[in-house]
């Protein structure tokens, strides 16, 4: 049994990630009792059909007791056999979920009376932190529209088989912050800038003006070739410790050009080794909707 646990801030898109995971085939259960699941697994396992897929949503609205246990019931429960575990946690920044929880006029879960909606999402943050912590996949939604969310969770989670790698290379920039979900990030900004050309200012690395314009950078070669080596190296470490999403950022300044460039680059050598290689330009796409 594959047995996908969502879990995230209020407000970052979990009710879209478990519809899409639903219309892929997957048995969805919302807002189970964290100390239920092991029992639930138990009564789907001995079912002389067992369900193939199963996704769970936990989050904030779990009482206080049961959410602090979780981590330690997922430790327990990967060591279970016939049993593939991934837990994907979605997250967004502040602002934005305040900008989300405003515009819909929901209440959060955890504001009241003596908490307000800010003090509700900095609250929830530190409650699930733990859970976000040992997460096999994090997917930052503040820039990412309801439809982008969707096709995000049908790459990365529906896309893999149980034993693939799932590798992301996202570009940014970092006047934009880096984003929430990578769990390396290389900083591209001491290469030549295409900025400064004006011809290429309104191009992309995408492009063939500026890929013309850094593949004849000796420093950009270098740039991607010491990357490229230092992934190689570490991915096998990830495979034998049962990791099944690794994402790597690539910043430059605005997240138009370098990083784009980057990007690109590596991913192109990177799925003539393997199967499932994504990519994401954040400050290519439109901005979100709410």
């Amino acid at each position: 049994m594959r047995l996908v646990v969502l879990s995230g801030r209020s407000g970052s898109g979990k009710s879209t990630a478990l519809q899409v995971l639903e219309d892929v085939g997957f048995y969805c259960i919302d807002n189970l009792p964290a100390l239920l699941l092991p029992e639930l697994l138990r009564l789907m396992l001995a079912e002389a059909r067992p369900v193939a897929n199963l996704a769970v949503s936990i989050d904030a609205r779990n009482l206080l007791s049961n959410l602090r246990q979780l981590p330690e019931v997922m430790l327990q429960l990967r060591q279970l056999p016939n049993l593939s575990i991934e837990t994907l946690f979605l997250d967004a920044g502040e602002s934005t979920l305040l900008r989300r929880y405003n515009s819909t006029r929901r209440r959060h879960p955890l504001s009241d009376s003596n908490q307000s909606l800010q003090q509700a999402i900095r609250t929830e943050r530190e409650l699930l932190e733990p859970i976000a912590n040992q997460a096999d996949l994090r997917i930052d939604t503040t820039r990412l529209s309801l439809y982008e969310l969707r096709d995000e969770v049908k790459l990365r989670i529906a896309g893999r088989t149980e034993q693939e790698l799932s590798l992301q290379f996202e570009s940014f920039g970092f006047k934009h912050g880096v984003p929430l979900d990578v769990d390396f990030t290389f900083d591209v900004r001491s290469l030549p800038n295409p900025y400064w050309v004006p011809e290429l200012r309104q191009h992309t690395g995408r492009d063939p003006e500026v890929i013309d314009f850094l593949s004849r950078s000796d420093e950009a070669a270098e740039m991607v070739s010491d990357i490229r080596l230092f992934v190689e190296k570490w991915l096998p470490r990830f495979r034998a410790n049962n990791r099944s999403y690794v994402t790597i950022g690539i910043g430059c300044t605005g997240g138009q050009h370098r990083s784009v460039y980057v990007t690109e680059q590596l991913a192109g050598h990177f799925r003539t080794l393997m199967d499932n290689v994504q990519v994401m330009h954040r400050e290519l796409r439109q901005p979100a909707a709410d």
